[in-house]
């Protein structure tokens, strides 16, 4: 196979495995061999590109703010926000696509025109670029930090002091790629945060990013022994999650505050809580 077809011996394996591979009629294993006269067939599956948009109209992605250079968007828990591999699921470009919105082409050609990224099982407001100059402005405007980027988390426990400062450097955790840790020598990450409200089971937290490495609020909050409540990937209390009725971690980006890249004007946007987190809220609240 791998002389025929010009297939790596892993490939063929797979094939192999598959059962899309027959001599003379017969399913074969890895090790057989295909003797004079023998016919072999073989089945190639067309497969899918991973990274390729695929326009789709997403139910409850919310247009915030449209204008001729970015469109603002209130993004629901379960999408990401462009394709990668491992993900089949809904994306907020393919949304945008499939919505007949004409956004900015720089950048790779999976996420073009995107700026920022809120993690899969994070909900809230993020900004997408309509413009390649919006877009050149926008990446300039993260990359230095002058972003407002706000969000609310509901949080294990009650973080002493009230209110401070996480300082502390996160890479992908040794363990598990799909997670990321505390690490000496990781990038530098620093997240701020004040009490909104503390309750006897757990404390509601305004943060405030001022670097944006993936998945730094749950990483910093889970660092200081106060995950967000639901984050059951970093250590969260999978029966206060369930008291709660919480299918996801606790945390949501209420708030994005930018200059606008066209009129220069200092803009802010808002989402309110969806209904999941409102209804955990409010029995956090009425626990004592």
């Amino acid at each position: 196979m791998a002389q025929l077809f010009g297939l790596s011996r892993t490939r063929s394996a797979e094939l192999i495995g598959r059962g899309l591979v027959q001599v003379d009629g017969a399913d074969v294993s890895k090790s057989d061999r295909v003797l004079p006269g023998a016919q072999l067939d073989v089945t190639i599956p067309v497969e899918a590109d991973p990274l390729e948009v695929v326009p789709e109209v997403v139910e409850g992605i919310g247009i915030i703010h449209d204008d001729p250079s970015i469109v603002v968007i209130d993004k629901p828990v379960g999408v990401a926000v462009h394709p990668s591999p491992g993900w089949s699921g809904p994306t907020v470009v393919g949304h945008l696509a499939g919505a007949g919105f004409r956004i900015a082409t720089s950048g790779a050609s999976e996420r073009q025109g995107i700026v920022q990224r809120l993690d899969v099982g994070t909900s809230g407001v993020m900004v997408i670029a309509k413009s390649e100059h919006a877009y050149s402005v926008l990446k300039n405007a993260f990359r230095e930090r002058t972003v407002d980027k706000t969000y609310h988390a509901l949080v294990q426990g009650h973080p002493d002091p009230h209110e401070g400062t996480i300082d502390a450097p996160i890479a992908r955790h040794p363990g598990a790629d799909h997670r990321f840790a505390v690490i000496d020598g990781g990038r530098p990450s620093v997240t701020h945060y004040e009490t909104l409200e503390a309750h006897r089971f757990a404390s509601l937290l305004e943060v405030h990013l001022e670097t944006g490495r993936t998945h730094q609020i749950r990483v910093h909050m889970s660092a200081l022994k106060h995950p967000c409540v639901g984050d059951l990937t970093y250590g969260a209390d999978p029966t206060l999650a369930r008291r709660f009725g919480v299918t996801r971690q606790w945390l949501h980006a209420v708030r994005l505050g930018f200059e606008h890249p066209e009129t220069g004007e200092q803009v802010s946007y808002e989402s309110a809580y969806p209904d999941d987190l409102a209804r955990a809220l409010e029995v956090v609240r009425a626990s004592h």
